[in-house]
């Protein structure tokens, strides 16, 4: 019997997303299940089991037409399907791929989050049609993945696409989450953009429609910056500037066709893109210009859609 679905699970630390695809990538429907993070996530995978087995029942899948199940994880995954550590899930050196091809039957594939929703979008969004696409995802922090000639590309450590962590600010004083300091995660994310324009503001003589505002949220800073303010467009070009060179700089090591910018911050639209573009055809090399810089488009859905991609890659 021809197999001629698959299924994409993407597991994050309030729910799953969950969908059922054809192999040719039509997603046929979507849902989504809690995800219960009691006693270490125990019960994560087997309620993932009994959602996916349910859907077939309803719609009279056999087991023999499902190519498998992709999953992606909020954290690092080595080849042998283990996550090293998934925080939000309680997960520690749990073999989650192990796990429920035992639970199902059949083909599981797993990979990181940042790198399903990459594969994602170089399928079926904004890098439709490119084979090695790298991209960066601006939310609450900068998360990224790099895809050469179709295939992830993780490294030996997965920090492959760590993008939010280039150094690009050696003398910042304010420390990253991750414990370093200049990194562009402290500038380019939905946080960053926050934290500078704040400082922008508490400048003497400042005028801004933002003054005052408390709390202060990345997208009425992008509004403002699309209304023309001053402080707010400075902000956005803080952000530009430092994305873009590290753009250059990842060009300079994979010089990938297409960079794909989702997220959060990505919803500000061509003027981000713009900004971005100006900062990065200063920075790279002259063969690296025509670099295409896109906005993501799958949105929240980036992700069952690279997990299931998995199957097929």
């Amino acid at each position: 019997m021809m197999q001629k679905y698959g299924f994409g699970v993407d597991i994050g630390g309030t729910t799953c997303k969950l969908g059922l695809f054809t192999r040719e990538g039509d997603l046929l429907e979507k849902w989504e299940i809690p995800t219960v993070t009691d006693h270490q996530g125990v019960r994560i995978l087997e309620d993932v089991a009994n959602a996916i087995t349910e859907k077939m029942q309803a719609r009279e899948i056999a087991k023999d037409e499902v190519m498998g199940i992709g999953l992606d994880v909020p954290g690092p995954v080595g080849k042998d399907g283990v996550v090293s550590q998934c925080v939000n899930l309680g997960w520690r050196e749990y073999p989650a791929a192990k796990i429920l091809e035992e639970r199902m039957g059949m083909r599981i594939a797993i990979c990181n989050d940042a790198n399903a929703a990459a594969l994602g979008e170089m399928w079926k969004g904004g890098g439709s049609g490119y084979l090695d696409v790298a991209m960066v995802t601006l939310g609450t922090g900068v998360g990224g993945a790099v895809i050469l000639d179709g295939k992830i590309v993780p490294g030996v450590h997965g920090l492959g696409g760590e993008l939010g962590h280039i150094t690009v600010c050696p003398g910042e004083n304010a420390v990253c989450a991750c414990g370093k300091k200049g990194c562009l995660e402290q500038y380019a994310s939905a946080t960053g953009l926050v934290r500078i324009t704040k400082e922008l503001l508490s400048r003497e003589d400042v005028s801004s429609i933002l003054s005052g505002r408390e709390p202060l949220s990345a997208k009425q800073v992008l509004d403002a910056a699309r209304d023309g303010d001053p402080m707010a467009i400075q902000g956005l070009e803080i952000l530009g500037e430092t994305l873009g060179r590290a753009l250059a700089i990842t060009s300079h090591v994979v010089d990938p066709e297409i960079y794909v910018i989702g997220g959060g911050v990505s919803r500000a639209g061509e003027i981000l893109i713009t900004t971005i573009r100006k900062y990065f055809e200063q920075e790279v090399l002259p063969a690296g210009k025509n670099t295409v810089i896109a906005l993501a488009t799958l949105g929240n859905d980036a992700g069952i859609y690279g997990a299931v991609k998995q199957l097929m890659v």
